[in-house]
């Protein structure tokens, strides 16, 4: 029996005794994570023992530390090794990979009977599931992609089902009703069934669609290009037309003329267009095309019914070149008659350059006058409204508003003329009466109001609206209206048979007749200085001279 060192007891259930010096009650950790991994860990503390290091710990005791946590909870059971590895764990992520194709066949069609489909077998090995994608084709027009979602296909009635077995290079797989001929596999499919035992058969080439072949464009032979190529030809005189004017002569008709066209012939591909040229009050509809472009045959295979089948290019040995059209000459095309009298000046340089053999002969043409009708005369102004609006009426059977300057009407709004004059009577009941003139630059219109004046017996306010005052001795039809040139102080304006001579202004008219001196008369400037008493300098439009003050906004100080 074993004696309890610690106290002198035998090592027996109750002789045993808590150890109250012992401070550390921790398990010892036989694991460590590092990187998120579970590694082996030799304790250095002992239970209820003092550190140890690790090269004091023999292989006995390292293994009774790591079997620390089986003989605590209890006796460690040890699985058997498996001898069978699961099909998930062994053939996870491996798939056999299969070409093929099946035919579908078209129905009620000429021109072809069945089209070739290729497909894409795939052999799920952890579950003998299968699945078959058909590769997108460009403009198709059919949908594809997954023909058949994974899953175990049926091999028979019988229930039972395609395996890995079962598939070979060269063989018929039907599926659903769907016989997929197998031409070929990859290289990793291979490896697997021949490591597997099987052999396969030689792979098979895919017969080609028709319809696709059909459609298949012939590859272009590229030689070295001549000037007679039509790509040349299009890359060098596109957007190049020869214009030629030309008279179309039918006079031997009945109620022929000879008309006016224009002839362009396009050089990108030798097209003629035939443009009549539309005259005023002519009579005749608008229409501007007498010909629609197009190639015009100048020789024609003789026994052709044109009456009867248009002209194809069989029947057509040679077509209208630029050597055809000369200046000068007639040419018959369509069965008229057009005399070339004259061409511009692209033209002529173009015969210069390329056909300087052809001479060119513009001729001049007497062209048919008509006699113009005498112009409707405009009543005179019968005083209603303004001469504008009176004028409309004359000009449209509805008649619309006349334009105004806009631009003079946003750059001169809010710009105002102050002028103080008073009125030249010979009615003595008139002496003493003040008025003031306000010009508007933005309208050139006149507004006058009249000053009160104490004890005169007339009502003061508006005297004149605003209106354009013409001056004396104009015509009623073609009116000279009043300006600001024609306002100098002490000069007598008549307004509608009423006189009033200018006395006095704002200073900012003085400053706005500056900025604009050149178009105003000296005489109308001076007679501002002498009033305001300013001397001939350069002054802001908009600053008083004399205190520097604003005044754009200043009025009359009477």
């Amino acid at each position: 029996m074993s004696i309890n060192t610690g106290h002198g007891l035998p090592f027996l259930p109750g002789n045993t005794f808590r150890d109250v010096t012992k401070s550390a009650h921790h398990r010892p950790q036989t694991l460590s994570y590092k990187n998120g991994y579970a590694l082996p860990h030799r304790p250095k503390v002992g239970i209820g023992q003092a550190p140890l290091l690790s090269s004091e710990l023999t292989q006995s005791e390292i293994n009774q530390f790591s079997n620390q946590t089986a003989l605590t909870y209890g006796t460690t059971h040890y699985s058997p090794a498996l001898d069978v590895i699961p099909a998930h764990v062994a053939y996870d992520k491996k798939v056999l990979r299969f070409y093929g194709y099946f035919q579908q066949e078209v129905l009620h069609s000429p021109q072809e009977g069945y089209r070739v489909r290729p497909v894409v077998l795939y052999y799920y090995l952890e579950d003998d599931s299968m699945c078959i994608i058909e590769p997108v084709v460009e403009n198709s027009g059919i949908p594809q992609g997954k023909l058949i979602k994974r899953q175990r296909l049926p091999k028979n009635d019988r229930g039972d089902h395609y395996h890995w077995k079962d598939l070979n290079v060269g063989m018929d797989l039907v599926v659903y009703g769907t016989v997929y001929r197998v031409t070929h596999c990859d290289s990793y499919t291979q490896d697997f069934m021949e490591s597997e035992g099987l052999v396969l058969n030689d792979p098979e080439p895919t017969p080609v669609d028709p319809y696709i072949q059909r459609r298949t464009q012939a590859g272009r032979s590229y030689i070295t290009p001549s000037v007679f190529d039509r790509l040349h030809q299009f890359l060098t005189m596109d957007r190049k037309v020869l214009r030629f004017f030309a008279l179309w002569d039918h006079t031997d008709s009945l109620y022929g003329e000879a008309r006016p066209v224009t002839i362009q012939y396009y050089l990108v591909d030798d097209s003629v267009e035939i443009r009549e040229v539309h005259e005023p009050n002519s009579g005749r509809d608008p229409f501007p095309v007498l010909l629609r472009r197009q190639r015009l045959p100048k020789n024609i295979k003789p026994p052709f019914p044109s009456c009867v089948l248009e002209v194809s290019p069989q029947e057509v040995h040679q077509y209208y070149s630029p050597k055809d059209f000369q200046v000068g000459e007639t040419l018959q095309l369509m069965g008229r008659r057009f005399l070339l009298y004259d061409c511009d000046e692209f033209t002529k340089t173009y015969y210069q350059k390329n056909h300087p053999d052809l001479e060119l002969k513009p001729k001049p043409v007497v062209k048919k006058t008509t006699e113009l009708h005498d112009r409707h005369e405009v009543p005179p102004y019968n005083g209603f409204g303004s001469l504008e609006d009176s004028l409309q009426n004359c000009l449209s059977l509805i008649p619309e508003p006349p334009k105004k300057d806009l631009m003079k009407m946003l750059e001169n709004d809010h710009k105002v003329l102050r002028y103080a004059a008073r009125m030249d009577s010979q009615n003595p009941q008139d002496e003493g009466r003040l008025f003031i003139f306000s010009y508007f630059l933005s309208s050139d219109m006149i507004s006058i109001f009249e000053k009160s004046t104490r004890n005169s017996g007339i009502i003061s306010g508006q005297f004149l609206e605003k209106t354009r005052i013409p001056k004396p001795g104009c015509t009623v039809d073609k009116p000279e209206f009043y300006g600001p040139a024609d306002f100098a102080i002490g000069d007598t304006v008549e307004v509608f048979r009423h006189r009033f001579v200018l006395t006095d202004a704002d200073p900012y008219v003085l400053n706005y007749l500056e900025s604009i001196s050149d178009q105003l008369p000296s005489r109308t400037l001076n007679s501002l200085r002498q009033r305001l008493g300013v001397a001939d300098q350069e002054v802001d439009p908009h600053t008083d001279p004399q205190s520097g003050k604003d005044i754009s906004v200043q009025v009359l100080p009477w």
